[in-house]
């Protein structure tokens, strides 16, 4: 029999699924209340020369340091500055091609008044996330967005969770648009996030590509012995037919077996597979591997624009580079 839950344990699921309530209904509130002050924030974010430059205290600067790593690894340049470290110097990080954006859920946060006052004596755009538009801080800003005035998902009511929450999810929202505004593509994106399972899936097939005279190429004249020391020598288990510098044909172990019939009085011409499957350069590597598991193979010619053959991917190359 399966144990049911304890009532302590009933009683536990019951409060988070109270905070995921409150929270989700603090979200859907704020989405059903967007207006002009968000597109106008879109327009200011997107006519930024400089950086985007996000600052908080306390839970909003653990979220404004969020909000610019999702900012910059889209393609907006940003940074998170503090504000107690900006009024001791870090104020000179922020330049008039710039542009502030400032989190704090009471709108009255004083750490914050040098870094505001600096934006409005530079004239520095300033765009302010606050659930009190009529605050010190929404007064100052160019444009006030709002946060639902939502009770707090706390048993006591006043730890920062629907609030820190709402932030954040307005900060994805801003950036997430900010992207489809400027046309940031998948392949951008893979340019900021070269490295762990994210880069390696985003990454393209001219970087793990073999080229050069690593490439196993004979004319369709050559005879099938000078077409099997190529094979062998190079090591992909296949070899290239090519005319007038075009990869016309390809010689693989099946067509070897299919062929072992007077195989070394043919020429490799006679014997390759014609037409074959091929990738370009400038291909997701990921999909470049979901094609040679569709056709059971394990490595593919690369070809430029005229069909000419510029490299060999081997399904070895993917693994190793942690496409999977």
């Amino acid at each position: 029999m399966t144990d049911q839950p304890s009532i302590a344990a009933e009683d536990a699921l019951g409060q988070i699924r109270r905070v995921l309530e409150t929270e989700a209904q603090a979200l859907q509130l704020m989405g059903a209340t967007l207006d002009g002050a968000h597109a106008r924030a879109l327009d200011l974010l997107a006519a930024v020369r400089g950086r985007i430059v996000v600052s908080g205290v306390g839970k909003s600067g653990h979220v404004g340091r969020k909000i610019a790593a999702t900012f910059a690894s889209t393609g907006a340049p940003a940074q998170f500055v503090h504000p107690t470290e900006a009024s001791h110097g870090d104020l000179g990080m922020i330049t008039t091609a710039d542009l502030c954006l400032v989190l704090s859920n009471s709108g009255e946060t004083s750490e914050l008044a040098d870094l505001v006052t600096y934006a409005r004596r530079f004239a520095i755009p300033l765009i302010a996330i606050t659930r009190r538009p009529g605050s010190t801080l929404g007064q100052q800003a160019d444009v006030v967005l709002p946060l639902p005035d939502s009770p707090e998902a706390c048993a006591i009511g006043v730890a920062p969770t629907t609030s820190t929450t709402a932030t954040l999810a307005l900060g994805d929202a801003l950036a997430v648009a900010l992207m489809h505004r400027r046309g940031f593509r998948r392949e951008d994106f893979q340019v900021f996030h070269p490295g762990g399972k994210l880069g390696a899936q985003l990454m393209r097939v001219e970087a793990l590509m073999h080229g050069g005279e690593a490439l196993p190429l004979v004319p369709p004249e050559a005879p099938m012995s000078q077409a099997l020391l190529e094979m062998t020598s190079k090591g992909f288990g296949m070899a290239g037919i090519t005319e007038a510098g075009r990869l016309t044909g390809v010689i693989t172990d099946g067509d070897l077996r299919r062929n072992l019939r007077g195989l070394m009085e043919r020429t490799a011409g006679t014997v390759a597979t014609r037409s074959p499957r091929t990738v370009q350069p400038g291909m997701l590597a990921s999909e470049a591997l979901r094609l040679m598991n569709e056709s059971k193979i394990t490595a593919l010619f690369v070809v430029d624009d005229t069909g000419a053959p510029c490299g060999v991917l081997h399904l070895h190359d993917c693994l190793r580079a942690g496409i999977a």
